[in-house]
């Protein structure tokens, strides 16, 4: 049955006979449970995914605030997943009657390990099989995506994470969404200039760990002749090893940045007077190192 069932609960499933609090349709019941950390406290914003016996999801949500969960499903067999940042990911199944309620209970999740970090020294980032890829917004409906296709980097591991630092240069030239014309005033010096400045660097030398595989990476980004101070929220996904037996680690992280303050500002308005490019920019990396060398 489902997880842990805090005090004198056992791993049983409670029904209750026509439900008098909770409307439910014919021939559907309610699951519900709540989830808890090991000290007791309520999980909030707990993910849960609910699933039919052929692995459909049928309901997914979170837990609120006192880390309570309910949802009315077609009477039947389901499992159910729950995972939260920092915890190990639970499952388990239960039996849904027509017109009941199936309570689940407390069910008790427990702390992750967390992913093994680098080894301290000089690692460098594997282009083939990392990314830099951007979104922006499009006459105010749609979403353009591009990414950068030359980009290089190295990242120093010190004895603590903390210490570490970062250095990624990406060439401006090699801008793609994938439309050549977009592509060549993008170059221009409307945009990038990638004439004057062909290249975007970013050194970052501040580590911060916020829990779980959360890390936050902040230092400067130049951009147009302009240097900012950006923080890439960053999680870490572990260490592995290649088709070779080499040793990748690997992350993923997302900033967002505001065009003006890089003084990328062009801009042309529609009639209607909408923006054709939105003003920020969001920005997401997928990345693999390895070892220097």
């Amino acid at each position: 049955m489902f997880g842990r069932v805090m005090g004198n609960r056992t791993n049983r499933v409670q029904r209750t006979g026509p439900l008098a609090a909770v409307r439910t349709p014919p021939e559907a019941g309610v699951l519900s449970c709540r989830v808890l950390d090991p000290v007791n406290e309520p999980v909030p914003n707990a993910e849960l995914a609910v699933s039919d016996a052929m692995g459909r999801t049928v309901v997914s949500g979170g837990t609120d605030p006192y880390g309570s969960f309910m949802t009315t499903v077609p009477a039947g067999e389901y499992r159910l997943a729950v995972s939260a940042e920092g915890f190990t990911p639970y499952r388990a199944t239960a039996q849904v009657g027509e017109n009941s309620l199936v309570s689940l209970g407390d069910v008790t999740l427990q702390v992750a390990q967390p992913p093994e970090l680098p080894a301290p020294g000089d690692w460098e980032i594997e282009p083939t099989h990392s990314s830099i890829g951007f979104t922006a917004r499009h006459i105010g409906l749609a979403r353009i995506h591009g990414r950068f296709n030359s980009f290089a980097g190295a990242v120093r591991i010190a004895d603590r994470m903390e210490r570490s630092a970062m250095h990624v240069v990406i060439d401006a030239a090699t801008i793609d969404t994938g439309v050549r014309m977009r592509d060549d005033h993008l170059r221009s010096a409307d945009f990038l200039d990638a004439q004057r400045f062909p290249t975007l660097e970013f050194y970052g030398d501040r580590f911060a760990h916020r829990g779980g595989t959360r890390w936050a990476v902040t230092g400067a980004l130049s951009l147009h002749g302009v240097t900012r101070t950006i923080t890439l929220d960053t999680e870490y996904l572990g260490i592995g090893n290649g088709m070779e037996g080499e040793v990748r680690a690997a992350c993923r992280a997302t900033t967002e940045l505001h065009r003006d303050d890089f003084t990328v500002s062009w801009q042309s308005m529609l009639a209607r007077g909408i923006a054709v490019v939105g003003p920020s920019i969001r920005v997401d990396l997928d990345v693999q190192i390895v070892p220097k060398g």
